[in-house]
């Protein structure tokens, strides 16, 4: 008989301004992770090397303090109501310009000054897992229409960490949802996380100018440093985003540690994927590279790219997207 996930549910800690928040813990199939509701931020997963020892994978930080106090990396959150970049901090949606809040130079990154990294959000218990969800009014951070979003974290027989979104708006919007979760195979605790071998299924980039907007070309890898059809070892320099090819039920990356064995696959419905290796994170007990991550999503900026998969949302139809990271070891 086939047992499900525990979950338990317990009071962590509060925001400055004496907001409390909750951490949901997950158990199953080896791996243990633990969800708080603010930022609906993946604090921690455990999981088991080759030879059976534990280690924290994920970069975390210990308390909500620290959350708010480092920001910029976006530790384990939740991203939206877009995630990446949209240039100039504005779009034209139905022939009307919304203008967003900047907060990188004169653009819009990761939703804006106060994104979904920075809400608390509600939480319920669901089969497996928990569900968090939250109300994005319109006009926040100069987004249209009143969002209402949901994150399921569950965990699969095998150990696996499933995400579910799904949102649902009032009037013509834009969305865009990712985790935001750093790896480090090795532990979180090891250092730099370069050396990982990346393989990705993925024969083209969407090439960014000095601002990391896209140019609007999909360029193959081609003969370039960017390419990861075979694996190969990561270095550093990488913030760039791939054009995902169909796998069908193969995994459309795979991240592996060869010392401890420990190999993350990642499967998704989305089109894209950020591969990220933090060169410049100096915060809380990181330094530079001690992450990689792998952000499934939209292209970056597609509202000003309408040869790009749209990221357009309208009454009645609802946003869904599921990205599932799975732990073996080799």
């Amino acid at each position: 008989m086939t047992t499900g996930a525990a979950v338990h549910g317990e009071d962590f800690s509060t925001l400055g301004d004496g907001t409390p928040v909750r951490r949901w813990t997950l158990e199953r199939g080896g791996t243990r992770v633990r969800v708080l509701t603010y930022g609906a931020v993946v604090q921690s997963v455990v999981v088991p090397g080759r030879d059976g020892t534990l280690a924290e994978v994920a970069l975390g930080l210990p308390d909500v303090k620290a959350y708010e106090t480092h920001t910029g990396p976006y530790f384990g959150a939740t991203v939206g109501r877009y995630a990446n970049r949209i240039a100039g901090a504005s779009f034209v949606l139905d022939g009307r310009t919304h203008r967003l809040t900047p907060n990188e130079g004169r653009n819009t990154l990761h939703g804006g000054e106060r994104g979904f990294d920075k809400r608390v959000w509600d939480a319920e218990e669901v089969p497996d897992g928990v569900r968090l969800s939250l109300v994005s009014e319109d006009g926040e951070e100069g987004f249209p229409g009143r969002l209402a979003v949901s994150v399921t974290y569950t965990l699969d027989e095998d150990g696996a960490l499933r995400i579910a979104y799904r949102a649902t708006t009032d009037a013509p919007t834009v969305v865009n949802l990712t985790n935001h979760t750093y790896w480090n195979l090795a532990g979180a605790d090891s250092g730099s996380a370069l050396g990982h071998e990346l393989r990705l299924a993925a024969g083209r980039i969407t090439p960014g100018d000095g601002e990391s907007i896209p140019t609007g070309e999909l360029l193959p890898v081609a003969g370039t440093r960017f390419d990861f059809r075979e694996p190969k070892p990561v270095g550093p320099g990488y913030d760039t985003n791939y054009v995902l090819e169909e796998t069908g039920d193969e995994p459309v990356a795979e991240l592996y540690d060869p010392a401890s064995g420990r190999l993350l696959t990642v499967r998704t419905t989305e089109p894209g994927l950020q591969l990220y290796t933090a060169d410049h994170i100096d915060a809380g007990p990181y330094g530079a590279c001690a992450g990689i991550a792998l952000e499934t999503q939209h292209f970056p900026d597609s509202p000003n790219h309408p040869e790009f998969p749209s990221t357009v949302l309208r009454p009645g139809e609802e946003f869904i997207s599921t990205t599932v990271y799975g732990f073996s070891v080799r």
